[in-house]
């Protein structure tokens, strides 16, 4: 039998990016406050988008490191750990009983429990938003090599604007609630923190990955 050897960064960041994928959708039911800021105000955003923002470092690094197809293919693997981790929450809320004597279930299904129409708005939020962040890290400025932090800045400003709009449209469009607003601020928060977290992180995790390569 045939073994195929996998780079040990590849092997980090693969295992990294699937139990972040699992990790942003139990985070996210926490809105946490960004503070307030000059001329922007008081920001929120949830709280999912702190591991949401770490997949997108992820992939970039990894498309800088091995390309745009290995990258997408992380990208493709990481709907795996999403689904098991959907279908696995439903199970555990909906058919297992609570113990008689643990009185937190309806907590529990309120916090973890997502409908139908919001768990499918977050497979296609993801899915497209990390693979137009994938594509557009590996083609501005001319791809590998060359302007690295601006590539990842503005690839990850981009998906976060379209991960929000789809998010948002798909779990909330019909219902009365002002979705151009939610967008709004939602939209402005993550770019902010985009803006933050994404230049200076992708720098580490390309040379972590380098650096991981060596030994």
């Amino acid at each position: 039998m045939q073994t195929v050897a996998m780079p040990r960064s590849l092997f980090v960041y693969s295992l990294l990016y699937g139990g972040l994928c699992v990790l942003a959708g139990v985070m996210g039911v926490k809105l946490a406050s960004l503070g307030t800021w000059p001329v922007l105000g008081e920001l929120a955003v949830e709280s999912g988008i702190f591991a949401f923002l770490f997949l997108v470092i992820i992939s970039s690094a990894v498309a800088e490191l091995f390309g745009q197809d290995r990258a997408n293919q992380l990208v493709r693997f990481g709907f795996v750990p999403l689904i098991v981790s959907m279908v696995m929450l439903t199970v555990v809320i909906r058919l297992v009983p609570p113990a008689p004597f643990w009185g937190d279930q309806e907590a529990f299904a309120k916090l973890l429990g997502q409908g139908v129409r919001m768990q499918f708005a977050g497979l296609i939020s993801y899915g497209t938003s990390q693979t137009l962040n994938v594509y557009l890290f590996s083609r501005i400025a001319g791809g590998q090599g060359k302007a690295l932090v601006f590539r990842a800045w503005i690839a990850s400003l981009l998906s976060q604007i379209v991960d929000t709009i789809l998010f948002i449209t798909i779990s909330f469009y019909g219902q009365d609630m002002p979705l151009g607003q939610i967008m709004e601020g939602q939209i402005i928060s993550k770019l902010v923190l985009s803006t933050i977290m994404v230049p200076p992180l992708i720098v580490v995790f390309v040379k972590l990955g380098r650096w991981l390569d060596r030994g």
